[in-house]
């Protein structure tokens, strides 16, 4: 057992012992036993959890100063998340996902090795072209990942819900803000009543009020979860409403009770995440609307009347 993996005496946090318990003998069954167990875990334990579930095809090519830097904890606490979960050490968990993914090197994978290898290498400075294709190179892993996992089961209910919707109210702050406004605008080529939340001037529960049961809620978030996203979502669960959550993770806070979950993990470029797969996605969901509306997708165009 490595230097990393050894047991380190607890840190500040609380954390309440549990019965121990067989380790799963395979990365999917781990994940879905963190899944599982997601409630009862420590604050500093949940973080680790939500990076398991978020980045797991990066775990194999994670050191634990990786994992620990990404999730601002100490080693030490993947230490006890790894034994949490029936194993000696972090290197015994990480051989699961290694035997998950060592036939199927994944875009994220190569571009975490490249960006190591790139920050690794201080003798040469990167030109701002190089900086650019590692841009790119980080997109296109999200929307090969996206192509990889998309849950087609999850993404017809999402259809579903959107075609039988009498009014869709669709929420996203900060940086989901532009992907909220992009897909308002491509469902109102649709006869649907489509309505987008701003929180114009803090005005979030104003614009929620006429939320009603056969409505449809549209929320896209991603860690951190915005407070105000999550308002608007208890809003329309408390008025019945359907909802339909775009996110990172089965364990976002937004994931509980919603209708369909339609998970997408962006590629990101010195800790600057992308939005090119969760624009693709919004992008999917609308044309597979509207072929189940049969409307005619070529024949959109801009409204007549308005030059440029």
């Amino acid at each position: 057992m490595s230097s990393t993996d050894q047991p380190a005496s607890p840190d500040t946090g609380a954390e309440t012992a549990s019965a121990p318990v067989s380790a799963p003998d395979s990365a999917e069954a781990l994940l879905k036993l963190i899944t599982a167990e997601y409630e009862s875990l420590p604050r500093q334990l949940k973080r680790i959890a939500s990076y398991m579930s978020q980045q797991s095809d990066r775990i194999m090519v994670d050191r634990i100063s990786d994992i620990s830097r990404e999730c601002e904890v100490h080693p030490s606490a993947i230490v006890r998340f790894s034994q949490r979960f029936g194993f000696s050490g972090f290197s015994e968990m990480q051989a699961l996902f290694r035997e998950a993914y060592t036939h199927k090197a994944t875009p994220v994978q190569n571009y975490q090795q490249r960006i190591r290898s790139m920050i690794a290498n201080k003798s040469q400075k990167a030109s701002g072209g190089d900086l650019a294709r590692e841009c790119v190179n980080a997109t296109l892993s999200g929307l090969e990942r996206l192509a990889l996992e998309l849950d087609d089961e999850a993404f017809e209910k999402a259809v579903d819900l959107v075609v039988n919707a009498d009014n869709i109210y669709v929420v996203g702050v900060r940086r989901s803000f532009a992907v909220a406004d992009y897909l308002v605008y491509n469902l109102q080529h649709t006869n649907k009543r489509i309505h987008l939340i701003s929180g114009l001037g803090g005005s979030y529960r104003e614009q929620m009020r006429s939320v009603r049961a056969n409505d449809l809620v549209i929320a896209i978030s991603f860690t951190p979860y915005g407070k105000e996203t999550q308002h608007c979502l208890r809003i329309a669960q408390h008025h019945q409403a359907k909802t339909l959550i775009i996110t990172d993770s089965n364990l976002s806070p937004l994931a509980k009770r919603a209708n369909s979950v339609l998970l997408v993990n962006e590629g990101s470029s010195f800790a600057f995440r992308s939005l090119s797969a969760t624009l693709c996605l919004c992008q999917a969901l609308f044309i597979a609307v509207a072929y189940r509306l049969e409307l005619k997708v070529d024949e959109i165009s801009e409204q007549v009347g308005f030059d440029d």
